[in-house]
């Protein structure tokens, strides 16, 4: 006689193949965080970098204070420079050496199309537009010879959106064109993790944003 499982096997079983089930909403999820339909279906800057995008993630935040108020944090975005505002501590266990400013410097706000924006040393993007205010999008765009050779085209734009009142509306969105098959093995397994320090800077850039600025003294 065949023997029945043990209740304990019957749920393993059943929060494993629920867990498999709910994988596509969460990583869903993680892909649009606090994004809205229009902003999912929205045209950004950047976008033509990567025309066809294997793989793109669109995320946002509400910010109570005028683009004009988070601009200054944008800019001065990157390693070396004033970090990501999201987790140092969990980036630094990589090596990366990043200590995320809590004040606008002003030797970092002068950044121009084509300067180098580093994520770690020796991984460099380029700034490929950047509209005062409005949008600051960095590139990664392979050229023959590169070594390490990235297997695709990527794009990370932050855009802000003016939306009365003196608020905006942050939406921060990643393409990648895969250049080889092999590319997905590299950046799908990055979703969650990209999700996590992700919703954390753009939290960390509201933080920013805003605090009210220091009264000059007289």
């Amino acid at each position: 006689m065949a023997r029945l499982p043990s209740l304990r096997a019957l749920l393993t079983t059943g929060a494993v193949l629920t867990a498999l089930a709910t994988l596509p909403v969460l990583r869903t999820w993680a892909m649009q965080w606090g994004s809205t339909e229009a902003e999912l279906d929205a045209t950004l800057p950047g976008d033509e970098l990567t025309p066809a995008a294997d793989h793109v993630v669109t995320r946002a935040v509400s910010i109570d204070a005028p683009p004009s108020d988070v601009w200054p944090w944008l800019v001065q975005l990157g390693t070396g420079r004033g970090g990501f505002y999201s987790y140092d501590a969990l980036e630094n266990l990589a090596g990366l050496g990043i200590r995320s400013a809590d004040r606008i410097e002003p030797h970092l706000q002068d950044l121009a199309p084509g300067d180098p924006v580093a994520l770690a040393e020796g991984l460099e993007l380029r700034v490929a537009t950047l509209e005062i205010d409005r949008a600051l999008v960095l590139a990664g765009i392979p050229e023959p010879g590169d070594t390490p050779e990235m297997p695709f085209r990527f794009s990370w734009a932050f855009v802000l959106e003016e939306t009365g009142g003196g608020t905006s509306r942050l939406v921060v969105r990643e393409r990648y064109e895969y250049l080889r098959r092999s590319a997905a093995l590299v950046v799908e397994p990055t979703t969650f993790v990209s999700w996590l320090m992700t919703q954390q800077m753009l939290r960390g850039i509201r933080t920013r944003a805003e605090r009210p600025l220091p009264v000059p003294l007289p």
